[in-house]
């Protein structure tokens, strides 16, 4: 069936008002976006089919062996024209928004080209993309030229930063300092290589098809490792028109690449958030990123002003929407609905912003021996009752998948914590307190970055800019 584009009238009604009734099909919708769907229900009356499964718990994750991202969206499809679906969306990296692009193509719903989803997925090919759009803002990059295991060829200049041609959440990316540092990261066992080639080898198989272009997505890429503060720069496309959210910074675990939270607002400059957004502008443009969500993760070296990508995603950065509901009153979560039915998402009511700052607190251990147990009945229900706004995910792994994480990842997530404040010194109050109570170390080394600077970014008007 041929794809009708978003902005076709009799698929994409502006006038009509967000929620109305509409069903809405959610794929992969776990974690912060089934608590703010949830939510949305109620609020604004959408409902809602659910299909695909949770990659991170078991058993669920056990249909990873048998994943074929265009069979499923073959069916929901189908399901789509039967139950009269508004829309379809998705927010998961993995396989819900490429699985989401695809449904809406074949069901003639609002959505992104399933190429234009590709694009921005491939790292490799956004390298190239970038480069010929934006080179100031792309690190130098090369392909490695070895398959997994395989020995690492002689000439790379360290040290470099490693990351797989596809993949998520951070998985197996590292700085590695020498030949032998790369080749020890690179040697997998057995049952390692079975995971990762059945997580990737559901976009590989669509890529080969849609975007033979990019090449295999089974393999490495090596980065120019850079300096500065990680930010997220958060977005739309709308009818032709690139709209920010806000920008949202990164901190790390002191020594480390791992995220110790994220916070809003942010303290980047509003010049340089803008020069950020031409460059997101560029490249979404140049990949055919028509209608969506957006997420553009960024460096900006203050010593050099250089705004550096680290990577594109084409979807909501989840973990971000309460806090921009938190900080700004901007729901991006009701954006995202709108936008996968053909409602107007500048026509959603902003909601009173209720906290001065906001963080997603991240929960790590560095060590096995190291990771606290997972809180109880009780302090959980402490938590509740002294924190009504927290928001809490605990993530236990035992066995082989702890195992994993530390090799994969050089750390073990086991919890997160959304709480907001004040000011950023009430918020730095809230977490260690309430860290207190769940018996976790709390996420607050560097704690000066977070009650020591005034933000920078101001509130979002969402005033568009053409693509």
């Amino acid at each position: 069936m041929p794809r009708v584009p978003s902005s076709d009238p009799t698929k994409a009604d502006p006038a009509r008002p967000a929620g109305s009734g509409a069903r809405v099909g959610l794929l992969f919708d776990f974690d912060w976006d089934r608590l703010a769907h949830d939510r949305l229900a109620r609020e604004q009356g959408w409902r809602f089919d659910r299909a695909g499964f949770d990659l991170f718990s078991f058993p669920s994750n056990v249909r990873l062996a048998w994943a074929d991202v265009e069979r499923f969206a073959a069916r929901q499809a189908r399901r789509a024209l039967r139950r009269g679906w508004a829309g379809v969306l998705s927010h998961q990296e993995h396989l819900g928004a490429l699985a989401a692009a695809l449904v809406a193509e074949a069901a003639a719903l609002p959505g992104n080209r399933p190429e234009a989803v590709l694009a921005c997925q491939h790292k490799l090919h956004a390298r190239r993309v970038l480069q010929r759009v934006a080179p100031e803002a792309n690190p130098a990059f090369e392909l490695l030229d070895a398959g997994y295991g395989d020995p690492i060829p002689p000439g790379i200049a360290y040290p470099r930063f490693v990351k797989p041609v596809r993949a998520a959440f951070s998985v197996l990316a590292r700085r590695v300092d020498s030949r032998a540092e790369l080749q020890a990261h690179a040697r997998f066992g057995r049952r390692e290589l079975w995971v990762i080639r059945h997580l990737v080898e559901p976009f590989d198989r669509v890529a080969r098809r849609r975007l033979p272009e990019a090449g295999s997505a089974h393999r490495l890429i090596l980065e120019e490792p850079v300096r500065g503060r990680q930010c997220n720069l958060d977005g739309f496309v709308w009818r032709g028109r690139l709209h920010v959210l806000g920008v949202v910074d990164a901190v790390m675990y002191p020594g480390t690449q791992a995220f110790m939270r994220f916070e809003l607002p942010s303290r980047l400059p509003a010049m340089v958030a803008a020069r950020a957004a031409e460059v997101a502008r560029r490249f979404l443009a140049e990949v055919g990123f028509e209608h969506g969500l957006f997420n553009m993760e960024f460096i900006h070296d203050e010593a050099t002003d250089r705004i550096a990508v680290v990577e594109f995603n084409p979807r909501l950065a989840s973990q971000f929407g309460d806090l921009y509901r938190r900080v700004h009153g901007v729901d991006p979560h009701a954006i995202g609905l709108a936008l996968a039915s053909g409602a107007d998402p500048l026509a959603l009511p902003r909601g009173r912003p209720e906290a001065g700052a906001a963080a997603s607190f991240v929960y790590r251990a560095f060590a096995p021996d190291a990771v606290p147990a997972a809180p109880g009945a009780a302090a959980r229900a402490a938590l509740r009752e002294a924190f009504p706004d927290a928001l809490l995910f605990a993530f236990p792994k035992h066995g082989q998948a702890l195992a994993r994480d530390f090799k994969w990842l050089g750390s073990h997530r086991y919890g997160i914590v959304h709480l907001g404040g004040r000011d950023p010194a009430d918020l730095a109050r809230r977490c260690r307190e309430a860290s207190a109570l769940l018996g976790w170390p709390a996420p607050l080394a560097g704690e000066g970055d977070l009650s020591g600077h005034a933000p920078a970014w101001p509130r979002p008007d969402l005033v568009g800019v053409p693509m």
